[in-house]
């Protein structure tokens, strides 16, 4: 909770810092001296050309100060603060002969010495210097030292003599200038051969088979960057081919010329040299060269306590492993042995030894392994003892969130999991969740009663491998990280929507064929939906009832109407204000009178009562999803501090063909409208596909350029003429166009057709520029674009149908802005959206309308949206 508050502490003197600066139109050169130069830009030329390289530019020691937006918004925080903030307080102290005394009788002496160090004396100045920066002012001596780093840089490109300089450059303001870099490149050198000198035959073998891929080659400029590559290149190689102690610094290249003299000849010879080990003991002649190492064995220790006795541990022998124990084995011998990639009389590999400590942490059930290797050196055999240190058998966890949406003004959400691991021996993990929330209705008119509730729990057990009855080690092998995942669990919501009870089941597999690709297969994913309140719909769905009490208005003359109507009138009003239908017995009674074979209605007031009855129909039935699918994604992102990477994933989902299948075996029942059924149910058939594409770009040294596109498609079949509403799509909310509240935009061109608008057809395009303000405040400009349709169900509102590639005319713009802090392990995120391009509007309308901070919306998210 303080960390919080400090955070809503330091936005507030953050916001109130920058109203300052706004109002104050603070001197950006305030503390530049009168001989000193503002540095304002930096320009490289290489042989009078112009470059931009990001690489390039992060050599150049001096940049000027930071921006937001072009603003140099640090620099001027940073000039807001006083030099000597003691003595400008005593200054004003003693400005007024009175002045101490007055403030010692009302303050006394010591709480106005202590005023010196308060935050508006001092703690301001302090506060404003941390969060901005002094001035960069040109230093001859730093841009030299730039100049040197670049003519570094050329020469490890092969432009050996290469020259540079610098030219400092004042521009039309006074007191500021620009620093030009200026390299001559010269001519670059060739490689014309590669030779080799490795001294270990064994090593000279395995080069000679993959020199072919080598990094350096014959005819290419000479490039430093490749001859790194090459390094590592054939240290990862010998570490794969049973070298397991070879090192990097063994290798080592010679350039066989002189490329200091000037000369017209610009091809160089360069040698490839592996040496022996540096720790090779001149005495044993066998240990002066590296040599391909084999498993001559492998100890498993599955109870591995730091500084135990190993003396007094049983053993058992399983297909060539030896493994450790206290007591008795609680692992299955199957379970540890596949989670190891060494073989005996194989070839050590640094690959295997990777994934042997992937698949170890990937069981779950042990801390972080411990793999030692024992050489002997005589024979070039290795002995592997791996050390398994166990997680405790039980773990509990316990989660606590307050929430907010459109339906609750507040609620509190907690929950607790039981963790056993290793449950049946083969280090399967079994998790058994509950959770629960309380909140309080925003509407009272959504429920007889204040508060909402939900109660839920799920038993989930993971198993470290596929779990099937055939054997798929071939296809999925274990460097793949299998799990398999069996889940369980019930939810029950009171006071929300329409008292929703849902049950589901999920079997699903997922591996990992690389660091960078995650396949999951959830062959199983039943979920059963049943609403316990249905009569509540009217009370959920204002806008629905809003357009059928509308419709209702033009029969409240008919006395067979009378009794659908509210009696308690206010005698105030007005004649000619109109009666309201009950909820929910004069509303389903007048669609009931409306829909009678026979009566008398136009043609438009039936289609629009049919529509609405169709639509209540869809969402308080209860619906029984059977689907499978299958989702890949692809992430390039290397670490948390990576900022330039993409991400894609691709979903394909199918849902009732099973059940439709078994019906030519087993015949179901129907309903009216010829839906088969299971369990009295009719369950969903629809085919399923979603992309999403994330792409991030590093722009400067913290700025980043973020964009994704989604789209997706949900088509009904068969059994299905919509698709379930726990299926389908919405537009808005904080994770999607911000211009609008979830639920809010769409489908089509329509407006507030719905209190939950949602479709079987999306697309949305986001584009953010995110970028440093102050400290840990960062900011963010963004554009998002989408909306969501419905095709190929049973939606006849032609707004609402996409049509072909008009329809993406209907596609909704909004623009804003947002403020961000970071905590470190989480991101607090403010973003304000304005409708831009509003496709509800009429055409004439829809730009800019609601551009306005009354029309705005304000979302608040953790972390960023994408």
């Amino acid at each position: 909770m303080k960390v919080f508050q400090g955070a809503l502490c330091n936005r507030a003197k953050i916001g109130l810092l920058l109203l300052m600066v706004t109002l104050a139109g603070c001197n950006t050169l305030k503390k530049v001296d009168d001989d000193q130069l503002l540095l304002t830009n930096n320009t490289i030329y290489t042989d009078d050309e112009k470059v931009n390289e990001s690489d390039l530019k992060s050599l150049i020691v001096q940049k000027p100060n930071s921006s937001v937006l072009g603003y140099p918004l640090r620099l001027n925080l940073y000039n807001l603060a006083k030099e000597d903030s003691d003595s400008s307080f005593q200054n004003w102290l003693h400005r007024k002969e009175k002045r101490e005394k007055r403030l010692n009788r009302l303050l006394s002496k010591k709480q106005v010495n202590r005023l010196k160090e308060s935050f508006v004396v001092k703690g301001a100045s302090d506060f404003l210097k941390r969060i901005g920066e002094p001035p960069v002012v040109v230093d001859t001596s730093l841009a030299q030292k730039s100049v040197d780093r670049l003519k570094a840089y050329f020469n490890s490109k092969g432009y050996f003599n290469n020259k540079g300089r610098y030219e400092i450059v004042e521009g039309r303001r006074k007191k500021r200038a620009a620093v030009d870099y200026k390299i001559a490149l010269g001519m670059p050198y060739m490689i014309d051969t590669v030779l080799k000198n490795i001294v270990s035959p064994e090593l000279d073998s395995i080069y000679n088979i993959s020199s072919s891929k080598s990094f350096v080659k014959k005819g290419e400029q000479f490039d430093l960057g490749n001859f790194n590559l090459e390094r590592e290149r054939l240290t990862t190689l010998f570490r794969n081919s049973g070298v397991y102690n070879f090192q990097e610094s063994s290798i080592n290249y010679d350039i066989l010329r002189d490329t200091v003299a000037a000369s017209d000849d610009k091809l160089m010879e360069v040698q490839l040299n592996i040496q022996k080990p540096r720790s090779s003991d001149a005495a044993d002649s066998l240990s002066n060269f590296y040599r391909v190492h084999r498993f001559e064995k492998i100890n498993i220790y599955s109870d591995y306590l730091i500084g135990g006795s190993r003396d007094s541990l049983n053993s058992l022998e399983y297909n060539n492993y030896t493994i450790y124990f206290n007591d008795k084995l609680k692992y299955k011998p199957k379970a540890l042995v596949d989670a190891i990639f060494f073989q005996k009389d194989s070839v050590y590999r640094d690959l295997d030894r990777i994934r042997s400590y992937r698949q170890i942490t990937n069981l779950n059930t042990f801390k972080y392994p411990n793999i030692e290797l024992i050489p002997d050196t005589t024979n070039a055999r290795l002995i592997s003892n791996i050390y398994l240190a166990p997680r405790p058998k039980y773990s509990v966890n316990f989660s606590f969130d307050v929430t907010h949406s459109n339906i609750q003004q507040i609620g509190t959400a907690f929950g607790a999991t039981v963790v056993t691991r290793n449950v049946f021996g083969g280090a399967e993990t079994l998790n058994v969740s509950a959770r629960g929330s309380i909140g309080l209705l925003s509407d009272a008119s959504l429920s007889d009663e204040t508060f909402t509730s939900e109660l839920g729990g799920d038993i989930n057990i993971t198993f470290p491998r596929i779990w099937l009855p055939f054997n798929t080690e071939r296809i999925i092998p274990f460097y793949m990280l299998p799990q398999s995942r069996f889940l369980v669990g019930t939810n029950f919501q009171r006071n929300i929507g329409l008292d929703r009870q849902t049950f589901n089941t999920i079997l699903s597999y997922n591996w990992s064929p690389n660091l960078s690709l995650k396949n999951e297969l959830e062959l199983l994913d039943i979920e059963f939906v049943r609403n316990v309140n249905p009569d509540n719909f009217f009370n959920v769905y204002q806008n629905t009832f809003s357009n059928l009490d509308g419709i209702a208005d033009d029969f409240e003359d008919n006395p067979d109407f009378a009794g659908f109507y509210d009696e308690n009138v206010d005698p105030n009003l007005d004649e000619d204000d109109e009666l309201d239908l009950i909820i929910s017995e004069g509303a389903n009674s007048f669609i009931d009178a409306i829909l009678t074979p026979g009566f008398q209605v136009s043609q438009d007031t039936l289609a629009a009562v049919r529509s609405i009855q169709e639509r209540r129909q869809r969402l308080t039935e209860n619906n029984l999803i059977f689907a499978s699918n299958f989702t890949i994604t692809k992430n390039s992102k290397d670490d948390i501090n990576d900022l330039d990477f993409y991400q894609f994933s691709a979903k394909l989902e199918s849902a009732g063909n099973v059940l439709s299948l078994m019906a030519n075996v087993v015949p179901y029942n129907e309903n009216d409208n010829d839906q088969l059924l299971v369990f009295g149910v009719p369950f969903s058939q629809y085919l399923k596909t979603e992309f999403d594409f994330i792409r991030h770009w590093q722009v400067g040294d913290a700025s980043v350029l973020a964009f994704r596109s989604f789209s997706g498609i949900a088509i009904p079949y068969g059994n299905s003429d919509n698709i379930p509403f726990v299926r389908s799509y919405f537009a808005g909310g904080s994770n999607d166009n911000r211009a609008w509240n979830a639920y809010e935009l769409g489908p089509g061109s329509t407006s507030n057709l719905n209190d939950f608008n949602e479709a079987n057809l999306k697309i949305a395009l986001n584009f953010e520029y995110r970028f440093p303000i102050a400290g840990d405040v960062k900011g963010a400009l963004f554009a998002d674009a989408g909306n969501i349709w419905n095709v190929f169900d049973n939606e006849d509102n032609p707004d609402a149908i996409f049509t072909g590639f008009e329809s993406l005319g209907d596609l909704a713009l909004g623009t804003g802005f947002g403020l961000r802090y970071d905590f470190s392990y989480f991101i607090f995120r403010l973003d304000v959206g304005f409708k831009t391009y509003n496709p509800a509007e009429e055409i004439s309308r829809r730009w800019f309308r609601d551009y306005n901070f009354r029309n705005a919306v304000f979302n608040i998210g953790i972390n960023y949206p994408f």
